[in-house]
């Protein structure tokens, strides 16, 4: 299963056709190659390094919301030695 995160861009070098996003405070650089007409400040769905698409603030913080919640009922799995 692949998955896309919603992250901002917080900074764009279109030299390199680049960017910089930031998700929980995590800032990756990431490439913006699949993607046109994006800003700082815009949100994108992140995966392996690539920007997908953009995507609405609040359809980001949605998805968020409920990858947080996920992670809050899934039960840890214990390492068996």
């Amino acid at each position: 299963m692949c998955l896309a995160l919603p992250a901002e861009i917080v900074e764009i070098d279109p030299t390199l056709d680049k960017a910089t996003v930031s998700l929980e405070g995590v800032k990756k650089e990431i490439s913006l190659a699949l993607v046109e007409d994006v800003s700082v400040g815009d949100f994108v769905l992140v995966h392996v390094g690539y920007a997908l698409s953009k995507v609405s603030r609040s359809e980001a913080e949605k998805t968020l919301e409920l990858m947080a919640q996920v992670g809050q009922k899934t039960p840890q799995i214990e390492e068996v030695s």
